[in-house]
């Protein structure tokens, strides 16, 4: 697949994977995971920016759990109309970008957000658009959390830009977020194996 093609195909996702589908689930393990992070690291007065926020769930978690400076992007539109049906405190007061991210992370300042966060979306960049990662660090001024699959049982964390297939649809590409990172100037402070991912957090200079 093209860059265009994957985005065009997160933009327009309806059913499984969907923004709809998300809300369903609502906050989860992963979703404590970057809270607790972000608390340690950075305190709940942190202005946080999550990367393909889709209807917000993990963000709500962490605007019950006391953050209220929350920003998302996410390049599905129906992503902003789901959360309004399903966390309506969330949409009332948090700040939303529908776009990819490697067109609306230009719009911000250096160092615009304490803290950046993403689940299972960085795993989905493709490789031509790898440049944004370096985007991802300018806006972030302390701290990284990626919560990304890198390969799954003995090959989790295999280096490159591998790519595997789910449901014959849409791409993974699998990297060592340590390593894209530290070679940005993260320092990684955090790594949690979990089934399906690997959460890190880095600290950034």
């Amino acid at each position: 697949m093209t860059p265009d093609e994957v985005r065009e195909d997160w933009a327009e996702r309806e059913g499984d994977f969907s923004p709809r589908y998300y809300a369903e689930k609502g906050p989860d393990d992963t979703s404590e995971a970057v809270r607790s992070a972000i608390e340690f690291y950075v305190g709940d007065d942190a202005r946080v920016l999550e990367l393909g926020c889709g209807s917000g769930r993990h963000l709500e978690h962490l605007r019950r759990g006391g953050f209220d400076r929350l920003a998302g992007i996410d390049i599905n539109g129906e992503s902003f109309d789901v959360m309004g049906e399903h966390f309506p405190g969330l949409a009332a007061t948090g700040e939303f970008h529908t776009g990819a991210i490697e067109d609306v992370l230009s719009e911000f300042d250096d160092d615009a957000f304490d803290a950046v966060y993403s689940v299972e979306t960085l795993q989905h960049v493709h490789p031509e658009d790898a440049w944004v990662f370096e985007e991802v660090v300018r806006v972030a001024s302390d701290l990284l959390v990626t919560a990304e699959n890198e390969g799954n049982g003995a090959q989790r964390g295999r280096e490159g830009a591998e790519v595997s297939y789910v449901n014959d649809e849409f791409p993974l590409y699998h990297r060592n977020w340590k390593d894209v990172f530290s070679e940005l100037g993260g320092v990684q402070v955090v790594k949690e194996p979990t089934e399906r991912d690997t959460i890190r957090a880095f600290k950034l200079a």
